[in-house]
């Protein structure tokens, strides 16, 4: 989404069961959904543990299919992505895409944009799990740090990019959350394609 600025922190959050929960997942979990790395080019150096995605072959609906990480995931990032939500968004929307996401030791994620109208109308937010001090998130032509026990809102409509030159992986968990006034304004476009056919 579109937000004021590059960056928004949102402040501290108790994130170490979903540290705990992420760091424990073993090789076969971050392998086994590759949705991401062969549909985005710029995720190929990626690996990650989807709990929701959205569907963007039938949007503008939303449907919402749950990943082999819910099972993994859900019982600790549920309670802490809605900790956030209720401290810093409106409640009653909807949270379309959830995961963790690796960018392993030497990768990067070169410049983009994220272009789909999905990603328009939602909260990007990140939860870093692990980093180190040669990762670089590059927002709008500017790094930025982000610190584990915290959690960000990027504008992912602004050019950003992240490179991860350290020699450990840095694993971030990242939902997209859709408030309720974005959703109304997608069923009254959805309403007016379906009157004009």
């Amino acid at each position: 989404m579109n937000i004021d600025s590059r960056l928004r922190e949102l402040g501290d959050i108790d994130s170490a069961a979903l540290v705990s929960a992420i760091l424990a997942l073993d090789d076969d979990a971050w392998r086994e959904e590759k949705y991401r790395q062969e549909a985005f080019d710029v995720h190929k150096q990626t690996e990650s543990v989807v709990m929701v995605f959205v569907n963007l072959e039938v949007w503008p609906i939303i449907e919402i299919k749950k990943e082999p990480g819910w099972d993994r995931l859900a019982h600790v990032a549920v309670p802490v992505m809605h900790d956030i939500i209720e401290r810093h968004y409106p409640k009653g929307g909807t949270i379309i895409r959830a995961m963790a996401a690796k960018l392993l030791a030497g990768g990067k994620i070169t410049p983009h944009t994220d272009t789909h109208h999905s990603f328009h109308i939602g909260h990007r937010i990140h939860v870093p799990i692990t980093t180190n001090p040669r990762v670089r998130f590059m927002i709008d032509g500017r790094p930025h740090r982000f610190e584990v026990g915290k959690a960000y809102e990027i504008n992912n409509q602004m050019n950003h990019s992240v490179a991860n030159k350290g020699s450990d992986d840095r694993i971030t968990f990242i939902f997209d959350y859709v408030p309720p006034a974005q959703l109304e304004l997608l069923a009254q476009r959805q309403g007016r394609q379906a009157l004009h056919g």
